[in-house]
């Protein structure tokens, strides 16, 4: 086993995972407060996907030439439209059934994401959509026995940087501010939190605006980072998030990018040393074992029922 191709695998699945991450934190919020998941988030995270491309096509055309500047612009563009998204989907799908039995936002969910797929698929087309490169460059860190040269891209260093920084400050957002404070209280009691004063309709709404938002940026990394995209890139992804989440304990936000990471080298070595048609076999595998021998997760903390 040559360990410049080892060393490669693990760059690869690193970036992967990071972008796994990013959709899963969006996840394991919300289910923290409501107790539900979002299964629409997978298409928001494509609708943000496109966004970024149709944002990168703007700042083209009308002579953004500065790549910094036209990134920021596409990223502040597409977490505002989709947090707008997170908001209608809240507000429409799981606000008006928040007292009815467990299944019914489940059945809602799903049909919003069923609705966002061919929304999209209505609006952009069922072809592919490429894009050109958008950063180039990178560092070469080693070579191996066979001329094997292992890079380390600008773009990956961006996205596994972004993805702690997002983790840090959402972290700190939760644990340190009002906002975070009256999540922590709708977790624990929705109505004792309303007791208290705390608007839980704002901040359930707020933590689905974060969660889409956070969506939004995995969908323009994955766009510059694979230069391809289509209406249903969201479904795989989401389900791959979904099982980070679980893998590193729902609920938890630390938990969230530890599976996503997990997931993204399961599937970069599984790829890289045995057949590529199988790692997604493997990821579920690896998820039915730990839930099995850990049914909380990896840093998931196991429910207490009150009596």
């Amino acid at each position: 086993m040559d360990s410049a191709y080892l060393v490669q695998q693990l760059i690869n699945g690193f970036t992967l995972g990071s972008v796994y991450a990013l959709v899963a934190i969006g996840y394991t919020m919300v289910y923290g407060i409501i107790g539900m998941i979002n299964f629409a988030h997978g298409e928001v995270y494509m609708v943000g996907a496109f966004l970024s491309l149709i944002g990168i096509i703007v700042m083209g055309l009308i002579g953004v030439t500065w790549i910094p500047l036209a990134l920021l612009i596409v990223l502040v563009f597409a977490m505002a439209i989709t947090a707008l998204y997170g908001w209608a989907i809240e507000r429409i799908a799981y606000r008006p059934l928040r007292g009815s039995f467990r299944l019914a936002p489940l059945i809602s969910a799903i049909g919003v994401s069923i609705f966002l797929q061919n929304y999209v698929q209505l609006a952009q087309g069922a072809r592919p959509k490429p894009i050109a490169p958008v950063i180039r460059g990178g560092f070469e860190l080693m070579t191996g026995n066979g001329g094997f040269t292992v890079t380390l891209s600008y773009l990956q260093v961006f996205i596994v940087v972004l993805t702690i920084a997002l983790m840090v400050g959402f972290t700190y957002l939760i644990t340190q501010t009002p906002l975070g404070r009256a999540q922590r209280a709708c977790e624990q009691d929705r109505t004792m939190a309303s007791l208290i004063g705390v608007d839980v309709d704002r901040t359930i709404a707020m933590t689905f605006v974060m969660g889409a938002a956070l969506a939004a940026v995995a969908g323009m990394m994955v766009t510059l980072y694979y230069g391809v995209i289509d209406f249903y890139i969201g479904f795989l992804a989401g389900v791959k998030a979904f099982t980070a989440a679980v893998l590193g304990g729902i609920g938890s936000l630390p938990g969230a990018v530890l599976g996503g990471l997990l997931i993204g080298l399961i599937e970069a070595l599984w790829s890289a040393y045995f057949s590529v048609e199988y790692k997604d076999v493997a990821v579920f595998a690896i998820l039915v074992l730990v839930l099995i021998f850990r049914p909380s997760g990896l840093l998931g903390r196991p429910e207490i029922e009150k009596v």
